[in-house]
């Protein structure tokens, strides 16, 4: 019996046997006996803001429901999932070169144990081959699928870099607060410094001078040298009426003093309002100044505040959220690899290239002859 099965194998096509034959046995011990279980652990989000647009599809639910689909901040999250710095977070205490390079795993899938590199830039490489993030634009739904060679660490692993992507949304968070508010912030503090020295420039000027408002003082005094201008005409005709009846009357001695002290009092009075440096009208040119740059300070220290408050509130439109919406699962039966799938492909591989290649040796020997 085994004389002829051997005899068969050595009348058989060599080509076929090394084509077909010997790569679907290896196949089959490979895939029947070596090949380490792999698990897949599946999650999926999506990162909304309320003030932006969406699609539709599940983005028209979140629409409905006041939010909206962020746009490049999705691309963030999706390339970070991905990146270095991601496995270099994920990776503290060797943990995801650990979970890659276990005794348990398979020699060719074992992680550094083939091309004896076990370097970070070939853990990224590995990383990559065995995370995958995919964006569907339609429902603006991020699935994040890992593979590992057991259900606790794709698990693990899908975990943890849902919650390292919640950190980077949250940072983004904070970063654009801080660059948008603080901006507002520091206007208002420099507003509010500019009104506090207008302030205190205007006060100290009316300390100084004496005066609180030289227009309104200077129109009390208007009006108090008009009345004594009414009381200088009244005791006038007075002594004019005394001089034309009553040359001898006392009487007139008292008016002349109380005209000349009324023409004093006028003339007092009138320069303090206008004439001199020291006069209310001197005086109105620099508290006027004072009093608009006291104004526009008070008026642009109003306006930075309200940029202030439109600012939080921008703030607060643009916060985006990143959104679970299916968990990591903690799978409990390996989904690869496919064996049969594996065994068969080697089969038909194997066919097409013993197809091939008898044809090409065909043409080789026709041509010879």
């Amino acid at each position: 019996m085994g004389a002829t099965f051997f005899g068969r194998l050595r009348s058989m096509n060599r080509l076929f046997l090394l084509t077909v034959l010997v790569p679907t046995l290896l196949s089959i011990v490979y895939f029947g006996l070596i090949a380490s279980d792999v698990y897949i652990s599946e999650s999926r989000f999506v990162v909304r803001s309320p003030e932006k647009q969406t699609g539709g599809g599940l983005g028209l639910l979140l629409k409905s429901a006041g939010f909206a689909n962020a746009g490049e901040e999705i691309y963030a999250v999706q390339d970070y999932a991905l990146s270095r710095d991601a496995l270099k977070a994920l990776n503290a205490k060797n943990a995801i070169a650990n979970a890659f390079s276990s005794s348990a795993i398979d020699p060719v899938n074992r992680f550094g144990l083939l091309s004896f590199d076990r370097s970070f830039e070939a853990l990224y490489r590995y990383y990559q081959s065995m995370v995958k993030a995919e964006h569907e634009t339609t429902s603006s739904i991020t699935t994040l699928t890992v593979r590992a060679y057991t259900a606790k660490d794709a698990y693990q692993i899908n975990e943890r870099i849902l919650g390292i992507s919640e950190t980077l949304v949250n940072r983004l968070n904070r970063r654009g607060q801080s660059d948008l508010i603080g901006y507002a912030e520091r206007e208002v503090a420099d507003s509010e410094e500019r009104s506090r020295r207008a302030a205190l420039a205007l006060s100290g000027y009316r300390n100084a001078e004496a005066i609180v408002d030289p227009e309104k003082q200077a129109q009390m005094q208007l009006q108090l040298v008009s009345k004594l201008q009414d009381e200088l005409i009244s005791t006038r005709g007075q002594l004019v009426q005394l001089r034309a009846f009553t040359p001898q009357n006392p009487q007139i001695e008292v008016l002349q003093a109380k005209v000349g002290s009324l023409q004093n009092e006028i003339a007092q009075q009138s320069s303090s309002v206008a004439g001199g440096n020291r006069s209310l009208a001197g005086k109105v040119a620099r508290y006027q100044r004072l009093f608009l740059e006291s104004q526009f300070a008070d008026r642009q220290l109003a306006s930075s505040m309200a940029s202030l408050e439109e600012a939080r509130n921008e703030a607060r439109r643009k916060q985006i959220y990143l959104e679970r919406i299916v968990q990591p699962n903690e799978p409990d039966i390996a989904m690869e690899p496919r064996r049969l799938r594996g065994i068969f492909a080697t089969f038909v591989l194997g066919l097409v290239a013993w197809a091939i290649l008898t044809m090409l040796l065909a043409g080789l020997r026709e041509h010879q002859d």
